[in-house]
């Protein structure tokens, strides 16, 4: 009897435990998911973290996959931190690696508010990433007040406004630091393929270095009325770093023109990197006087002038390139890669135009032999009226004609005073305007180890003629992977084996766009 009581009891005591053991496993197995929030609602560029909560409490695997149901609206990450990429709806999921149960938050994403700007900004102003800014007007950042832009903030000008545009003047500053994943853009406040050169007014920066107009300064151009220039070639007007200027540039008239980034005796304190300017109805670049340095520069499809230097510009440059677009020119002159005067009387005022510009490459309009352009593109570099500029290691590619040195500064080139050194022309349909005068003296004379190649396809590049996807790298064996020297160059620039913007790597990935028309903004 005893003995079958204790059987009884062991059977118990085992069920038992079997049932308390298959109890504890399925405690561990997963049996749902929940999320922080099911609805959601962020404006572009915002972003929210979800948090995934795995069911029940005792299961052993909550590790979740996180998806969106449409990458273009907003993206999420492994994490769950979702990210607003542009207007409309999508769903964010949560799926368990054990058993694929679900939860889903419905994602709303809305436009940034848009604030109207114009007058004038006289006190310290941060402009952010959550607005879109809407330059209604000239925007003027008066003396001793410092203008703020955080990356990643959208500032449009307004086409329908009299001269939309943003005017640092003197003792004021600009403190535009992008990044390379947040560029700041200044773009056109048009529709998606409705944008087009000229459809605002530009950035100026106006400082307070030397210039050589007659006074020491002078009225900036494009008609704005902000004085420009100084004493103090240190003069620090802030810094612009990742930034893209799309759709600039108002010719008002002749040599009253407001140009993609304008530049009037700008000092060398400032920083300048990283900058883009696409589509200008003008010159994207010019200086007038100033010693500000810059690097990393990118002009897109310009109408006028890529780099114009002018008025005792004596500042350095490295790393920098213009495309050209055939169909685009500038119908009331001639459109140049380069165009450098000292003044636009070519006087010998001082200080002379005596830029360094250092692994520049620029490629106009003319991709193949039979490629058609606008009548209007003129020369890869014409330098002329008492210019001293200096060029070293440039690739000029793909005009009418490579080069071009007129009057007297013919004489300051025999001097020494203009230089091209360790240069290349190649695809250009003429390599000169002045058979004589540059054949004999700028690349038949050794001691400048300049190169001539007769055709875009001698230069082994990849596509540096796509128009909206260009691609400037040399190709292996490429001639522009050598010859470059630094000989006697300022400390500014870094020793590079290249001639040309580009080497082994390729500074415009990332933040650049080649292809605005077509952006959703």
């Amino acid at each position: 009897m005893r003995k079958s009581i204790f059987n009884l009891l062991t059977l118990f005591l085992s069920v038992s435990l079997a049932f308390t053991a298959c109890s504890e496993e399925n405690d561990k197995l997963v049996t749902g998911v929940s999320l922080n929030v099911t609805t959601l609602e962020l404006t572009v560029g915002k972003t929210s973290q979800l948090t995934a909560t795995v069911l029940p409490e005792t299961a052993e695997n909550k590790n979740v996959a996180w998806s969106s149901s449409n990458t273009a609206i907003a993206t999420v990450s492994e994490t769950g931190l979702v990210t607003a990429v542009k207007i409309g709806t999508a769903a964010i999921t949560a799926t368990t690696a054990e058993g694929a149960k679900t939860a889903v938050c419905n994602l709303t994403v809305g436009a940034k508010p848009a604030i109207n700007v114009t007058g004038n900004i006289a006190a310290n102003t941060t402009w952010t990433a959550d607005k879109v800014y809407i330059l209604d007007g000239p925007v003027y950042v008066k003396e001793s007040a410092t203008l703020t832009i955080e990356p990643g903030t959208l500032i449009k000008g307004k086409k329908a406004s009299v001269r939309p545009a943003l005017i640092i003047e003197r003792g004021a500053k600009i403190m535009a630091n992008g990044t390379k994943e947040l560029p700041i853009v200044f773009t056109s406040d048009q529709p998606k393929g409705q944008r087009a050169s000229g459809d605002w007014g530009g950035i100026i920066i106006c400082g307070k270095a030397k210039i050589n107009v007659v006074g020491g300064e002078a009225e900036i151009e494009g008609g704005i009325g902000s004085k420009y220039g100084g004493t103090d070639d240190n003069d620090n007007s802030g810094t612009m770093r990742y930034v893209r200027i799309e759709f600039p540039g108002i010719p008002f008239e002749p040599n009253k023109e407001i140009n993609g980034l304008t530049l009037g005796g700008v000092g060398k304190g400032t920083i300048l990197e990283y900058i883009q300017v696409s589509f200008s109805g003008d010159d994207s670049f010019e200086w007038f006087g100033g010693s500000v340095n810059a690097k990393y520069i990118v002009a897109h499809r310009g109408i006028d002038d890529d780099f114009d230097t002018d008025y005792g510009y004596s500042g350095y440059v490295q790393y920098a390139v213009s495309l050209r677009d055939p169909n685009l020119a500038d119908a009331a002159g001639d459109s140049n890669g380069f165009e450098s005067d000292n003044d636009s009387g070519g006087s010998t005022n001082t200080p002379f135009t005596s830029a360094t510009f250092s692994n520049v490459s620029v490629f106009g309009p003319v991709s193949t032999p039979e490629a058609t352009y606008n009548a209007k593109y003129n020369t890869a570099a014409r330098l002329r009226r008492n210019t001293q500029l200096k060029l070293h290691n440039m690739v000029f590619a793909g005009f009418p004609y490579g080069l071009l040195i007129e009057g007297p500064s013919q004489a300051a080139y025999t001097a020494g005073s203009l230089v091209i050194k360790n240069s290349i022309l190649g695809g250009n349909k003429a390599d000169y305007k002045d058979d004589t005068y540059l054949e004999s003296t700028v690349f038949e004379n050794a001691d400048n180890a300049n190169r001539k190649f007769a055709t875009n396809d001698a230069l082994m590049l990849n596509s540096p003629y796509n128009l909206t996807a260009p691609n400037f790298m040399p190709k292996s064996g490429s001639p522009l992977l050598s010859g470059a020297s630094f000989t006697g160059l300022p400390a500014f620039f870094k020793a590079e084996t290249f001639v040309g913007a580009f080497g082994l790597s390729n500074w415009t990935e990332g933040w650049t766009n080649f292809d605005p028309q077509n952006t959703d903004y």
